[in-house]
């Protein structure tokens, strides 16, 4: 497989959107998801939202989230934060593996995306690319559809001062509320369906 081209000015706007996240904190929920009941703060959890491979190897890029103890149902839950629910990768990374695998393999996706600055393996864009969630809103960014997610953090990223992240707040409206979609996510189809529409699409391009 050729090595994809991607724009120096495509591949900034990535860099920049996700480079922003880096430190970001999330804390804030009205109730318990689970009964509708108060909440009180619990503790704070360090998640990995993106992994980038430009510069010196790879860099995570970490935010940090709330959680909360629900005083009725005892059960502890996340403040609103922007991951999809049963994923563990930020929510753009996310829209970024859906929107490429819906013109291109996953392998190619793959290649797309480590282009672009973003480390992520094979096998998990396949994952991502199966999974059922609301329409993802694109724009055509230098002929790649490119989540709106990402362009709205890019666009955020270049108002800030030098050393400063996105707001929490900002960054969820930005991502579109990816943690208050609650239907189940749709398991992957048996694997070799996806092999053979892999296939038939790398024909296509050979």
């Amino acid at each position: 497989m050729r090595r994809p081209r991607i724009p120096s000015m495509l591949e900034g706007i990535v860099q920049m959107a996700f480079s922003a996240c880096d430190g970001m904190v999330f804390e804030e929920r009205e109730t318990c998801p689970v009964c509708g009941g108060a909440i009180s703060g619990y503790d704070t959890k360090k998640k990995q939202f993106a992994v980038l491979t430009r510069g010196e190897g790879r860099r995570p890029v970490h935010v940090y989230v709330k959680r909360f103890s629900c005083r009725a149902c005892k059960k502890v839950c996340f403040a609103d934060e922007p991951f999809y629910p049963g994923t563990r990768i930020g929510s753009p990374v996310v829209d970024l593996c859906i929107t490429l695998s819906g013109t291109m393999p996953f392998t190619r996706t793959a290649a797309y995306l480590e282009e672009m600055g973003i480390y992520i393996d094979r096998m998990t864009v396949r994952n991502f690319s199966h999974l059922k969630l609301p329409e993802i809103p694109t724009a055509d960014v230098f002929g790649i559809h490119l989540p709106m997610s990402v362009v709205s953090l890019s666009t955020l990223a270049s108002g800030l001062d030098e050393g400063s992240c996105i707001k929490g707040t900002e960054a969820l409206a930005a991502c579109g509320f990816p943690s208050a979609y609650r239907a189940p996510l749709q398991p992957p189809v048996p694997g070799y369906e996806r092999d053979e529409r892999d296939e038939q699409k790398g024909d296509k391009e050979r």
